[in-house]
C-alpha cells in the first residue's frame, strides 16, 4: 500500500478522502496548505498527492509549478477542484499533473484514478529493466508489475467462492443469519476488506454495515488488507 498526501483547506474533505483511502489499506498524510505540504512532502517522501487547487495562501497549481521547477515532482500528483474549467485541468496537466478529479468526488472516480497514478511508477521501473515499452493496462496494480519485474508467475486465483451450502434444517432466524454472515465474509474476502468498497456492492451504509457485521459475529480483521506482512 502507499503512502498518499491529501492537501486541502477544506477539513471535511481532507476528513472524507483520509477515511476512504485509509479503509483502502493506504496511509494517509494531510496538510491544509501549501507551507504544510512541503513540509510532509519532505518528511514522508509520498507515493502520491492529492492536491487541491484553491488554497488561501499559494494555490495547487503555484506548488505544482514548484516542485516541478524544482525537480521535486517524484511523484504522481492529482489536481482536485470544485470550480475547474478545462483550461485549468490542461494548465494543471501541462506543469505536471497526471488527473484532474472535479468535486464532489464520486468514490468510484477517486479509486480509480488512485488506483491509476500508483501503478504508473510501477510500469515506468518495468518498462526499464525490460529494456522496452511496456503497454500494461492503466488499472494494472504494483504487485502484478512485481510479478512481472521478477519474471515470477503470477499466482492463481483463490479468491472467495460464490457457492456455499446451508443447513436448512433449523429456524428461519439462524438460517438466515448463517447466509446473511456467510454473504458478508464473501463481499468482504473479495474486496480485501475494504469497507468503502463492500458498503458500495451491497447497497448498505457504511454505519449500518458495520452494525450489522458486528451484529453477526463476522472478523473483520481476518481480510483486512494491510494487516499481514
Amino acid at each position: 500500500m502507499a503512502i498518499i498526501l491529501v492537501v486541502d483547506d477544506e477539513l471535511g474533505i481532507r476528513g472524507l478522502l483520509s477515511e476512504i483511502l485509509t479503509d483502502e489499506g493506504h496511509t494517509v498524510e494531510l496538510a491544509e496548505n501549501a507551507a504544510q505540504a512541503r513540509a510532509v512532502r519532505e518528511r514522508m517522501r509520498p507515493d502520491l498527492v492529492l492536491l487541491d487547487i484553491w488554497m488561501p495562501d499559494v494555490d495547487g497549481i503555484t506548488l505544482l509549478k514548484e516542485w516541478g521547477t524544482n525537480s521535486l515532482l517524484s511523484m504522481p500528483v492529482i489536481m482536485m477542484s470544485g470550480h475547474g474549467t478545462i483550461d485549468t485541468a490542461v494548465e494543471a496537466t501541462k506543469h505536471g499533473a497526471m488527473a484532474f478529479l472535479e468535486k464532489p468526488i464520486t468514490l468510484q472516480k477517486l479509486l480509480r484514478a488512485v488506483e491509476q497514478a500508483l501503478a504508473k511508477p510501477a510500469q515506468r521501473i518495468a518498462a526499464a529493466v525490460a529494456g522496452h515499452r511496456l503497454d500494461l493496462p492503466g488499472a494494472v496494480d504494483a504487485l502484478s508489475a512485481g510479478h512481472l519485474l521478477a519474471g515470477a508467475e503470477a499466482p492463481l486465483e483463490t479468491g472467495p467462492q460464490p457457492e456455499q451450502s446451508f443447513s436448512l434444517d433449523r429456524p428461519l432466524r439462524e438460517a438466515r443469519d448463517a447466509f446473511e454472515k456467510s454473504y458478508f465474509e464473501f463481499h468482504l474476502a473479495r474486496e480485501n476488506g475494504s469497507m468503502t468498497r463492500v458498503a458500495d456492492k451491497t447497497g448498505l451504509e457504511r454505519t449500518h454495515l458495520y452494525r450489522k457485521l458486528k451484529q453477526l459475529g463476522v472478523d473483520l480483521t481476518r481480510n483486512k488488507r494491510g494487516a499481514g506482512p
